[in-house]
């Protein structure tokens, strides 16, 4: 018997705690979303292990940072806690240059090479310049899709920020506008490889 009372305890409370999220629903907003690109840092780098002479290689770091703004409304059993805006940075932070080491600074090759890389840095930079409006769309979709969530105790609010941030980052909406963005730099960057077969630097070898 005394297993039954608890198993019952639990499903009201499962249903009080339903009932709560549904009491929310009519405080949900159309949050305000803000997108910019963060400044970004190029560093050169000449690693002691060999590679390809006529080739360098960037590696690019892409960020996607949301901070979000709540709106609280209390209710006669707790709290509602909304999205109300959303100040979002998407774009790439840094980009590592390796060049072979045998390349002296300065020289015909380094700077032929370090020519090339910065071609794909430019392409890098030109996916997000281009998908600012499909950015912003995607992270409206994702935010207006996610209903408020009730705590119970004032104390819990912070977390209540922190599952509705977990809930936005993990939306699919924003995980397929990371997968497009990966997508088209793949295709930009193998872009500038065909545009360019190495001509200059090979050039710059014979001589």
């Amino acid at each position: 018997m005394k297993n039954k009372s608890l198993f019952f305890a639990v499903i009201f409370g499962l249903f009080s705690a339903s009932s709560f999220a549904d009491d929310c629903l009519s405080y949900k907003l159309n949050p305000e979303i803000s997108v910019t690109t963060p400044s970004w840092n190029k560093e050169v780098v000449q690693p002691l292990k060999p590679m390809d002479l006529l080739h360098g290689d960037v590696v690019a770091t892409l960020v996607g940072s949301y901070e979000i703004v709540g709106d609280t409304t209390s209710i006669e059993d707790g709290f509602c806690v909304t999205l109300k805006a959303i100040k979002a940075q998407v774009g790439y932070v840094d980009f590592l240059v390796k060049i072979d080491s045998s390349h002296i600074p300065g020289s015909c090759v380094y700077n032929a090479v370090l020519s090339h890389e910065d071609e794909h840095i430019r392409a890098y930079l030109s996916v997000v310049d281009d998908y600012k409006d499909k950015i912003q769309a995607a992270i409206y979709s994702a935010a207006n899709s996610i209903t408020p969530v009730f705590v119970s105790d004032e104390s819990k609010i912070d977390g209540a920020l922190d599952i509705l941030n977990k809930k936005l980052q993990e939306h699919p909406e924003i995980i397929l506008m990371n997968q497009k963005i990966q997508a088209e730099q793949e295709i930009r960057n193998k872009r500038v490889d065909q545009n360019d077969p190495g001509t200059r630097i090979k050039q710059c070898m014979i001589n």
